[in-house]
C-alpha cells in the first residue's frame, strides 16, 4: 500500500527552487490570427539528442500555450545579458509587449525571434504535451537553431537576474 506522504508549502519549494540559477528564455508562437504570443520562461530543459528534443514548461490558461498547442510550433528564445528588461516585460503579461521589442518570423519558424535581445533561437515543433498541476510540459522537437555569438546568457537565480561571467584568469 502506498503511504500518504506530507506536501511542502509553495512558499518554501518557491525559495528552494530559486537556489538553482537557470537561464531564461522567451518562448514565443503566432495565434490563430498570426499574432505574436509569448511568455517568459525559466523551465527550459535538454530531454534528447537524438531526436534534438526539449521542454518547456508553461502556465496552465496563458494565451501563448493555448496558442503553442493549436498551432503545433513554437520558438525559445534565449536571452543574453542585456535582455533583463525584455524578461521582465515577457513576464508582466504586458498586452503591447511585442510592440516594444524588434522581432521577426522567420518563413519557416515556430515563432517570432526576438532579434536583438536572444542570443540564440530554437524553432520547435510540438511533440507531445504533459499536464502537470498548474503547468504544462511541452516537448519540442528542434528543427531550426540560429545563433548569435559573442552575447553571455541571461540567467536567473536567488530572485534576480545576472550575466554568466567568463572566469577572469
Amino acid at each position: 500500500m502506498t503511504q500518504s506522504l506530507p506536501a511542502i508549502e509553495i512558499a518554501e519549494f518557491r525559495t528552494l527552487m530559486s537556489h538553482f540559477p537557470t537561464g531564461v528564455a522567451v518562448v514565443t508562437t503566432t495565434g490563430e490570427d498570426d499574432s505574436p504570443r509569448g511568455m517568459t520562461v525559466s523551465s527550459v530543459c535538454s530531454v534528447t539528442l537524438s531526436p534534438p528534443t526539449l521542454l518547456v514548461c508553461l502556465r496552465n490558461g496563458s494565451p501563448t500555450l493555448d496558442a503553442v498547442v493549436a498551432r503545433g510550433a513554437f520558438a525559445v528564445n534565449f536571452l543574453h545579458g542585456d535582455a533583463k528588461p525584455v524578461a521582465e516585460l515577457f513576464a508582466s503579461g504586458a498586452p503591447d509587449r511585442f510592440d516594444l521589442v524588434p522581432w521577426l518570423v522567420p518563413p519557416s519558424g515556430g515563432g517570432p525571434h526576438l532579434v536583438r535581445d536572444a542570443h540564440a533561437v530554437v524553432d520547435c515543433r510540438v511533440s507531445r504535451t504533459e499536464a502537470v498541476g498548474d503547468h504544462t510540459v511541452v516537448f519540442g522537437e528542434a528543427f531550426q537553431v540560429a545563433q548569435e555569438h559573442g552575447h553571455l546568457p541571461l540567467l536567473y537565480g536567488m530572485r534576480e537576474y545576472r550575466v554568466w561571467r567568463a572566469e577572469q584568469g
